[in-house]
């Protein structure tokens, strides 16, 4: 029998170190055996990359309602081509972001409000989430200075948000914390001012654990 498929999201701000956090778990599971595919959104598919580089250009000026109708067209495509396919074959699918970062974005930082999001989100996808999701949690101003280092700010797929006012930023922390708790039993909250070695020991940990649960059903 074909072992189930797992579906883990990492959330978070700006700079908070998701990026090698994937590439660092993606590692860990594939040595211990796993068939592993990492994505991200928007994007994930040809669709949903073409709907991503709209979303994020430096000059856009979309209203947070039609950015929520975009992105959700975006995960549409990707969660029926990359993602539901993945996880029917036993994979591991890990994305750089899902529909917690909408409902951050654009219902909480944008003052857009949940409600919205959630019956766009049923049309879209209807009930789906995901099994595990790591929110790393990190001082908005120490997240902008790594992007910065790392001259993510010039990049067209960073640049709107990450020169947003900091205020903006602190709504997302704010966002991304209520996310986490409410709900507990998919949420895990990264402190994600430590060292890398730190935050890679302590998603694997919870990871090996959730996985250990499913594949014992």
């Amino acid at each position: 029998m074909t072992k189930p498929g797992f579906f883990v999201t990492f959330e978070g701000g700006e700079g908070a170190g998701k990026t090698t956090q994937i590439a660092r778990i993606q590692s860990y599971l594939e040595n211990a055996g796993y068939d592993v595919i990492t994505t991200r959104e928007p994007g994930g598919t040809k669709e949903a990359e073409a709907l991503r580089d709209l979303l994020v250009a430096p000059d856009a000026t979309w209203p947070s309602i039609s950015e929520v109708l975009l992105l959700f067209a975006a995960r549409r495509a990707h969660l029926d081509e990359v993602i539901r396919p993945a996880l029917e074959a036993g994979k591991i699918v890990i994305s750089d972001r899902f529909t917690d970062s909408t409902r951050v974005y654009q219902g909480i930082a944008r003052d857009l409000g949940l409600e919205p999001i959630e019956t766009v989100k049923k049309l879209a996808i209807g009930d789906f989430e995901p099994n595990l999701t790591f929110i790393f949690d990190l001082d908005p101003e120490i997240g902008l200075a790594r992007s910065q280092k790392r001259g993510e700010v010039d990049q067209a797929s960073n640049q709107r948000y990450e020169n947003a006012a900091l205020h903006f930023h602190r709504k997302m922390q704010d966002g991304f914390l209520q996310i986490a708790r409410d709900n507990p039993q998919r949420c895990v909250l990264i402190n994600a001012d430590q060292t890398p070695e730190k935050i890679t020991d302590e998603i694997t940990e919870k990871l090996v654990s959730h996985l250990a649960e499913v594949n014992d059903v």
